[in-house]
């Protein structure tokens, strides 16, 4: 019969006499237990969400949006004189200057691409930038026709996207910073507006481009022409389709506004930024269009030429950099233009004012009186005779000074916070890390109550809600849901911290209530602190790899004082009369120098896959983000490619080998044949993806079908195999090989020391590393194989890492579609993660002493650094917690032509690629556990009987000393309910140390609410914190989740095992 691997099993397993053909069911218990803990974490994730949430309703303010409508019978002022009684036809409050308007809105149509070039510094040459002077006929009309054109630098309100953006040019409103999340949805626009009063006018309006509009004006258009707009690896189609239908639409007259809304530029500064010299070829383009509609141009009509905002060096937008707010505006009309006639906001003001009461009633006041001193100015000037020039400076003054004021006092009233539910969250985000703080020292207790911790939140959850919604009902008051379900959380919290702190204060000192160790919550506080430094969060990306190497230098250091610079310890409890010794270490203290060594050196390579941050110029990002698309060498790009489909082969190759090393690749179980053959086609048809999206403008026409139809079907072929993948191990978790064959007539009860079948689970639990270590003896030859029939012998395969290879097939079915929605050169910075990952699991293993039969516990250490490691992974795949730096590219993977209606899929691939790092470190965390085990020295250790110890019945008399494989991860089932306990307690760690880092976030943004970087720094970060704890969570959870399905499989497989022998 064929030997099996090094860590295969085989076993010879019989019953004794007296052993009934059927054992008990399990009871329902330790299963409750599971599920216990996992609505116990379940409802610590709901008090953080409602913190958040609490929190996020008083600090992220959005304004009233009035539905009101101006007409042509009530005027904007109460005292202007001549408004539209000349009985002119078309005219309102004031006659119409030009008959029809055409609006060209180029997309990020940055001031710097529209300026002539010859406005540099004196002294300096021209600079030779690719943006630079392709609007050359811009530059000419303004030196032949000055009287005919107009050039300003429009400075623009953020959010600088462009739903936001459009809503502000149409309605003349002040974009809200939470409207920024919405660009993936475009809601109607209900407020007044430019589209509505066009055609309230009875104006033909015809739009051609973003299909934003579509969503903003619905059946606005006598005629549209609308394209995709979210994929921005598209330069062409949008722009084309217009272009196809603009001229011809000019010279068919039936329209009286057109509006034509490009893309190209735009996109093309997302694909490849602006210094690339494809962004000269869309300029240029852009160009020939400016000089096509000048001289299509009719004398009574108006050219409009702008762009909604900026871009950033990189091609992003979204926030308020100089470059970002920084847009042109261009006007040209064959008839010499004037001055126009003052905007409508007195009006807006004082309705906004009775429908909402939030503008300041002496600012309004001055406000209003300013506005009517300019409105009689401008009628005694209208009414004198021409030549007042000072006059007419003075209305123009004072309507300056208005508007001013009236944009100031906007932004008071619309950034004013709610501090009673910003207080209110943050006490319930502190309460909440407090409560994981006492949890976790309480989980390891064996009287810690798992039955009780589901029925005291519930009901004091429903007590508080029912309170509160009472209350409202009774002053018939609205019921928010946001804070019912505050309400809810504090009153199912309030009882447990009552209960906590009467026990703490009559039994424990105060000292006890941190047992988080001295340096651990020094680096902690540290870390914690920089959230309150605009200048430290900028920098995070390179404070973040400090941190952690001065975590791990110190960790090295304190293995080095305590003398554990040693394989993992076994610490074992004396049980059933009989000890196992500690054995001889196997590594010296070189062994973790090396590890800190290697981490240290991995944590600066990914240092290399870094994005500046805007508010650093001097600072250059890696070229390393960018796409292979971008590159123009071809050379060059043909070796990036060879080395991005190496790191996808080292990925997959380390990780079969991993699993082989264990002995999980022997069973022809379909979890285990898709390791085989499945995740070697993910990675072909990652690969073959990243060729084609990276040659994809240098295929042939004839290709080019071929090309865009398997940028459709590879992206989704490699996600639906994943999901495949994940469903087979979630349906047989435990892969075991069995084979059955004969063995020797010489058997022993190795269910001791119960004289009958288990009646329970818990027997159960004991009864299972007894088995797995009576497999283990067999393997070793201890039992005679060449003997005559005898019971049925067993041989299985990797139940000594059944644990961790599940929780790392996983992980890497999981990569590899987030690999995906990334650039293809950071596939090495994913290698460089498992490699991290890797070295920091061995180190920390190195340090964590095992005992059996329990309590497991994982150091504060551990999870601290486990936490740091996903912030800096998430600095390292180039990412930023600000909105510019947000990967819109994700959103295509396999669905380059849009989503078409759908908002929730784009989001949840641009998510997925923001917060990847994220969700793998949390469904890994269970790893901090299992790896101690797993790394248990493969040395055979020699295990002692005790004279005269009847335990065990049968045994050779002549073996009086036997050795001992070590059980890995077996041993976690010595002791079910540590078991559940250690990963209650790990789960509660790691939301504690998420927690209070939300928790720092939000006082910082409270605290520094009125700095001048709220906007721009904290509250992003605040945003990127809240949504990364939320992923998180529910990644920690699934983990959790995970490790407990492979526990209940193994639990199942045994008790087949002893039941199919008691036959």
């Amino acid at each position: 019969m064929e030997l099996p691997t090094r860590h295969s099993i085989r076993a010879s397993i019989s019953v004794g006499p007296g052993l009934p053909a059927a054992a008990a069911l399990p009871g329902a218990g330790p299963r409750m237990r599971k599920v216990s803990v996992l609505l116990f974490l379940a409802w610590v994730c709901f008090l953080f969400y409602a913190g958040i949430t609490l929190f996020t309703s008083g600090f992220l303010l959005t304004r009233l949006e009035l539905t009101n409508y101006s007409s042509c019978q009530e005027p904007p002022g109460p005292v202007f004189l001549p408004w539209g009684s000349q009985g002119k036809p078309g005219a309102c409050w004031m006659p119409s200057r030009f008959s029809r308007v055409v609006l060209t809105l180029i997309d990020a149509l940055r001031f710097d691409f529209a300026q002539p070039q010859h406005s540099h510094m004196p002294g300096e040459p021209p600079a030779s930038l690719p943006f630079l002077g392709k609007l050359g006929s811009l530059q000419r009309l303004l030196e032949t026709r000055p009287h005919h054109t107009r050039l300003y630098r429009s400075k623009v309100d953020p959010p600088t996207t462009t739903m936001q953006r459009l809503k502000a040019l149409t309605t003349g409103s002040l974009p809200t910073f939470i409207d920024a999340g919405s660009n993936f949805a475009s809601h109607a626009i209900l407020e007044d507006n430019l589209i509505k009063q066009l055609n309230s006018a009875g104006r033909r309006i015809v739009f051609m481009g973003d299909d934003t509009w579509k969503d903003l004006f619905p059946g606005a258009f006598s005629k549209a022409f609308f394209f995709s707009s979210f994929n921005v690896k598209d330069l062409h189609t949008v722009d084309s389709g217009i272009l196809e239908h603009l001229y011809p639409t000019m010279d068919s007259g039936e329209w009286d506004v057109l509006i034509a809304h490009f893309l190209g530029v735009d996109h093309c500064g997302h694909k490849h930024g602006p210094h690339h010299p494809e962004m000269a070829k869309k300029l240029s383009q852009m160009d020939q269009v400016i000089q096509g509609l000048v001289e299509h141009l009719e004398n009574d009509t108006l050219l409009v030429v702008a762009g909604d905002h900026g871009m950033t060096m990189n091609g992003d937008h979204g926030g308020d950099s100089e470059l970002e707010v920084s847009a042109a505006l261009f006007l040209y009309s064959p008839t010499a233009l004037f001055p126009g006639a003052p905007p409508e906001v007195s009006r807006f003001l004082h309705t906004y004012a009775a429908a909402t009461q939030d503008l300041e009633v002496k600012e309004l006041h001055r406000l209003q009186n300013l506005f009517s001193k300019a409105s009689a100015d401008y009628q005694r000037l209208l009414q004198s005779p021409p030549g007042t020039e000072a006059a007419l400076q003075t209305v123009i003054t004072e309507l300056q000074q208005f508007l001013r004021g009236a944009r100031a006092m906007c932004i008071e009233s619309w950034a004013r916070f709610s501090l009673v539910r910003m207080a209110g969250g943050a006490a319930l985000l502190a309460a909440t890390c407090f409560l994981c703080l006492l949890a976790s020292q309480w989980a390891a207790s064996p009287a810690f109550p798992f039955h009780s911790l589901l029925l005291t939140p519930v009901v004091w959850a429903i007590v508080g809600a029912s309170l509160y919604a009472g209350l409202l009902t009774m002053t018939r008051l609205q019921v928010e849901l946001v804070v019912l379900e505050a309400a809810a959380a504090v009153g199912s919290l309030l009882p447990f911290l009552w209960k906590a702190w009467g026990s703490w204060r009559s039994k424990r000192p105060l000292a006890a209530l941190l047992p988080i160790p001295k340096p651990v919550l020094l680096l902690l506080l540290i870390r914690l602190a920089t959230f309150f430094s605009d200048s430290f969060v900028v920098a995070e990306a390179r404070a973040t790899p400090f941190l952690l190497g001065s975590f791990i230098l110190l960790l090295v250091v304190q293995l080095h004082w305590e003398g554990q610079l040693l394989a993992p310890k076994l610490l074992t409890v004396p049980r059933l009369g009989s000890s196992t010794p500690t054995g001889p270490p196997r590594h010296s203290g070189a062994y973790a120098l090396r590890l800190g060594i290697g981490l240290l050196l991995c944590t600066r390579l990914a240092g290399l896959f870094h994005r500046c941050p805007e508010e650093t110029p001097a600072c250059h990002s890696s070229p390393w983000l960018s796409p292979l698309a971008s590159m123009v060498g071809g050379p060059a790009k043909n070796l990036w490619y060879g080395a991005c489909v190496g790191a996808l082969v080292a990925l997959l190759v380390a990780v079969r080998l991993w699993l082989r090393h264990y002995g999980n690749l022997k069973s022809p179980e379909p979890p285990v044949l898709f390791v085989r053959w499945g995740l070697p086609l993910m990675v072909l048809g990652t690969a073959a993806y990243w060729a084609l999206v990276s040659g994809a403008d240098e295929a042939p026409p004839r290709l080019r079908a071929l090309v865009a139809g398997a940028s459709v079907v590879l992206p989704r072929a490699v996600v639906g195999l994943a999901a495949a993948g994940l469903m087979l191990l979630l349906w047989k978790p435990v892969t075991v090989l069995v084979k059955a064959g004969a063995g020797t007539p010489r058997t022993r009860t190795i269910l001791t020391p119960f004289s009958g079948p288990p009646t329970s689970q818990a027997d159960l639990d004991y009864v299972v590393p007894q088995i797995y270590r009576h497999m283990q003896e067999e393997f070793r030859g201890r039992l005679e194989r060449t003997r005559s029939q005898g019971p049925l012998t067993v041989a299985a395969c990797q139940l000594g890492s059944v644990y961790s290879a599940a929780v790392v097939t996983v992980l890497t079915l999981l990569a590899f579609p987030l690999l995906l929605l990334h650039v293809e050169r950071i596939s090495l910075a994913f290698l460089l993660l498992f490699l991290q990952s890797f070295l920091l699991l061995h180190l920390l293993a190195a340090g964590m002493p095992i005992t059996t039969p329990g309590p497991f516990t994982v150091p504060w250490q551990a999870v601290s650094a486990w936490a740091l490691m996903a912030t800096q992974t998430f600095y390292s795949t180039g990412h930023q917690p600000v909105f510019p730096a947000i990967h819109w590219h994700a959103a295509f993977v396999g669905f380059p032509e849009g989503h078409g209606s759908s908002t929730w899929l784009p989001a949840l691939l641009v998510g997925a690629n923001t917060f990847a790092s994220h969700l793998l470190f949390a469904v890994g965390c269970p790893l901090l556990l299992l790896w101690p085990f797993l790394c248990e020295s493969q040395r055979p250790r020699k295990r002692r009987q005790p004279p005269g110890s009847e335990a065990e019945a049968r045994v050779w008399p002549e073996e009086e000393e036997e050795e001992e494989e070590p059980l890995m991860e077996m041993r976690l089932r010595d002791a079910p309910h540590h078991f559940n306990a250690a990963l209650l307690q790990l789960g509660l760690k790691y939301l504690f140390v998420l927690g209070v880092q939300i928790l720092a976030c939000a006082l910082a943004a409270s605290i520094l609410r009125r700095h001048l970087m709220v906007w721009k720094v904290f509250a992003p970060k605040f945003i990127f914190e809240a949504i990364g704890f939320i992923v998180s969570s529910v990644g920690l959870l699934l983990g959790i989740a995970l490790v407990m399905r492979v526990d209940g499989a193994v639990s199942s497989w045994f008790k087949k095992l002893v039941l199919a022998q008691q036959r």
